[in-house]
């Protein structure tokens, strides 16, 4: 099994951490990972994007230009990212600022409105975790155990008090996420 997959957004959504967390879980379950971040100069508000590769075989290079899976959190990377699915492959997205609604017909479409959820909860910094939630009910590659050690190796213990909270939004994730098309 290899997972091939790009989260892309805003500097600030939480696309890094969101990419880390999925590789550092991975490791605890002995697969081979890569995590390959890009982005621009701006802290917050630029766009980042992350490639993230889970495997059980050896990863013979980071570098991408199709993938199994789209994980797209703003128009941008919407209109930059949603043609290199691989046919057949996944498109979850966050419809909070989305004016073009993904066009393929041949991939499988995901829809998680997990900036509205963070919103009502009250708490905006879980929004990522809401939509690795998301990712997590579709695909099953990751456990769902190994994500919470993921969020332990990978906040500074400063934060380790918001585990609970990022758990909690991991299980809302799976409860909202909607399919919108799925392909044979």
């Amino acid at each position: 099994m290899t997972e091939e997959l790009i989260i892309a957004g805003f500097g600030g959504q939480g696309v890094l951490s969101m990419g880390k967390i999925l590789a550092y879980s991975a490791m605890m379950q002995d697969q081979e990972v890569s995590w390959m971040p890009s982005y621009g100069p701006e802290m917050r508000g630029g766009t980042a994007n992350v490639t993230v590769i889970l495997s059980d075989e050896r990863i013979s290079s980071p570098i991408l230009n199709t993938f199994d899976t789209a994980i797209i959190l703003n128009q941008q990377s919407m209109d930059k990212f949603e043609k290199s699915v691989k046919p057949g492959g996944l498109l979850l997205y966050d419809g909070n600022g989305i004016t073009r609604h993904p066009e393929r017909e041949d991939i499988n479409i995901y829809r998680v409105d997990a900036t509205d959820e963070a919103a009502r909860i009250g708490m905006a910094k879980i929004f990522n975790m809401i939509v690795l939630g998301a990712y997590l009910k579709i695909k099953d590659n990751v456990k769902l155990e190994n994500v919470v050690l993921g969020l332990k190796k990978s906040l500074p213990n400063r934060y380790h008090h918001m585990i609970p909270d990022n758990e909690k939004a991991i299980h809302r994730g799976l409860e909202i996420v909607r399919q919108i098309q799925t392909v044979n």
